[in-house]
């Protein structure tokens, strides 16, 4: 037998029966599943114990540890990464031969990498969807201080996001920490992610899976702009007269429709005290996302959170119409979350519920209901709204789902274009 050392940040017993002590391209584990993914550079498997997935990435000792620990401290930071699970190191097969270390990942449930999404029905402007979603993930990346030093679509994973795409950090190993980040750091992030991102589009139309209207190099150049303009919001500072201190509240609205709190608000004087500058510190996103939890215990995206709160606040206003008096937000999502949202649920066919996450089928079905009432000038309902959506637009979604079927453990996307 051969030797490792195995440390885990939560307990699945099922680990230790597998194969640690031989290389990971020769696992033949019949706990190997199919699992969407882009390409690597290291071998990478996926393996179900029990009801968890788990990501398994061969590199050196070194990189596996410094990798974990970059992943951790993101996730601390409420940056959205993939879940450093656990590492395997010190490897030894039967003769005593020195094998290479073993990252472990939770498999990140509804997640497709950015090569699925181009198959079959894709979203709208999908090119678009992705770099604001990109743009959104680099700059809460910048913020925490980290720099990537090898951003690229291939190494981020995305889940649908009430109709715009949320994107996920997977692959750290290029990445550094730092207190914070200068604007040449910064800059240079962008102008490698950029150089990557339009290869990958060039990719992606010499395989015949880009729109024909699309440029490849034009669209990697709208991830700068995008992922400028919400980094000057989130962190400049501005001078206001004194009779205008309504702009400080109005500015901390922004900050929270984009998704973001703020944690201090710093003024100073200027111009002998008749102006003043104000600087707002952003340091924990998911304003929407702890409301939602609050209110139904539904852990969802930002974007899904949005949606879901716009509509238990219609639901609420409904209800206060008709009884005549106010009704506490609780009681109100505690009502909505069996009459609408388990409700409409429970009305998609069991063998399709898990194409997409609750909050996401909930808010496609939603949408689905509007659009046909609008193109009949009437309501549909819910029912005719949940069945026409599952005939016409659900069955024919790509499936994100683990494949248990028998065949090669992982599905591995080849470049299209060499």
């Amino acid at each position: 037998m051969g030797t490792y050392r195995l440390t885990t940040l939560g307990t699945n017993t099922e680990l230790l029966s597998l194969p640690l002590d031989r290389p990971l391209i020769e696992w033949d584990d019949d706990r190997l599943v199919h699992v969407p993914r882009g390409i690597s550079r290291h071998v990478v498997r996926f393996v179900q114990l029990g009801a968890d997935v788990f990501a398994v990435k061969e590199a050196t000792d070194r990189f596996v540890l410094r990798e974990h620990q970059l992943l951790r401290a993101l996730a601390e930071g409420s940056v959205p990464v993939v879940d450093a699970f656990g590492t395997v190191v010190e490897r030894r097969d039967d003769g005593g031969g020195e094998l290479p270390g073993l990252l472990l990942t939770r498999h990140l449930a509804f997640s497709q990498p950015y090569r699925s999404l181009f198959g079959g029905r894709g979203l709208p402007q999908l090119h678009l969807r992705l770099l604001d979603s990109l743009a959104g993930l680099f700059v809460r990346l910048h913020l925490a201080g980290f720099y990537w030093g090898d951003c690229s679509l291939s190494n981020t994973l995305f889940r649908r996001d009430a109709g715009a795409l949320a994107a996920y950090l997977v692959d750290a190993e290029t990445g550094e920490l730092h207190p914070s980040l200068s604007d040449g750091q910064r800059a240079h992030d962008l102008t490698i992610a950029t150089e990557n991102i339009a290869g990958e589009m060039l990719d992606l139309q010499a395989g015949g899976r880009l729109d024909p209207s699309i440029d490849p190099v034009e669209s990697a150049l709208e991830l700068t702009p995008r992922y400028e303009r919400l980094w000057d919001e989130l962190t400049r500072d501005e001078v206001i007269g004194r009779d205008e201190s309504y702009r400080i509240e109005g500015r901390i609205k922004r900050l929270n429709s984009l998704g973001f709190d703020v944690a201090q608000v710093a003024i100073s004087t200027e111009e002998d005290g008749r102006r003043l500058r104000f600087d707002t510190q952003v340091v924990e996103p998911g304003h929407h996302q702890r409301r939602v939890f609050a209110l139904t215990g539904l852990r969802v995206q930002e974007n899904e959170a949005r949606a879901l709160l716009s509509d238990l606040a219609r639901f609420r206003a409904k209800w206060v119409e008709g009884v005549g008096h106010d009704v506490p937000e609780e009681l109100a999502a505690r009502r909505w979350l069996v009459e609408k949202f388990d409700a409409t649920l429970e009305l998609v066919p069991a063998e399709l519920r898990d194409k997409l996450p609750d909050a996401e089928l909930f808010h496609e079905i939603s949408e689905h209901r509007w659009f046909l009432s609008e193109s009949v000038g009437h309501d549909v309902g819910r029912a005719a709204a949940v069945s026409s959506y599952v005939d016409t637009v659900l069955r024919f979604l790509p499936d994100s789902r683990v494949d248990l079927s028998s065949g090669p453990p992982t599905e591995e996307f080849e470049p299209i274009f060499d």
